[in-house]
């Protein structure tokens, strides 16, 4: 049989407060805790304690503290230049997987953790974890809440508040609750960036 760990990552029903899984969860907490009370000019401070704390985080990566993560980034990996505002919430309980320049607004949550919906089963505290999958030059708007399981292609936006239920597919614009495609990224995106603002030459040299 499988040990209460091992089940983290395997989508199976587990109990999250194993006497192991706990111990090696608060160890990592408390670099997450001195990451959160860094000062903002230590920067290259934040940077080595955050390649200490991920599972993998590359190059030219920000994240405004407070940061919150169940494992302190323990199964998180990170591409280049990820950029995340105030209050990113990382339920790592499995991995998250974010490509290169994929950038988060504030108060953005990503979860894997679920709970059973049968009432005896939550009343013994019991969980599952799904891992979550998101592209390559992906925005997320403030407050979005990715649920377990889901996979947002490259490219695409998620509008602010949404609630992504389901896989969302590569340059799409989606929104809502639950989260839904409202349109594709094309030819009216190359000539605005906001309503009638048009998008000046300088950035495309």
């Amino acid at each position: 049989m499988s040990s209460m760990k091992e089940r983290m990552h395997t989508g199976e029903i587990y109990i999250p407060d194993d006497e192991e899984i706990m111990s090696e969860q608060l160890k990592r907490l408390n670099k997450l805790y001195d990451f959160n009370m860094t000062r903002p000019t230590e920067l290259d401070k934040r940077e080595e304690m955050l390649k200490s704390m991920f599972a993998e985080i590359g190059e030219n990566c920000y994240i405004e503290p407070p940061l919150h993560a169940n494992h302190a980034g323990y199964h998180v990996h990170f591409g280049n230049n990820v950029y995340a505002n105030f209050g990113l919430t990382l339920v790592d309980d499995t991995h998250i997987y974010v490509g290169d320049c994929t950038m988060f607004g504030p108060n953005v949550v990503i979860a894997t953790a679920g709970h059973p919906i049968l009432p005896e089963l939550r009343e013994k505290a019991l969980q599952f974890n799904m891992p979550v999958h998101i592209g390559r030059n992906c925005w997320l708007g403030a407050g979005v809440i990715v649920l377990p399981g889901v996979t947002i292609g490259d490219n695409s936006v998620i509008g602010a508040g949404s609630v992504v239920t389901k896989d969302i597919p590569a340059n799409v614009i989606a929104v809502g609750n639950p989260c839904r495609v409202l349109r594709e990224i094309g030819e009216k995106d190359r000539e605005f960036y906001f309503k009638d603002r048009k998008i000046s030459d300088e950035w495309f040299k």
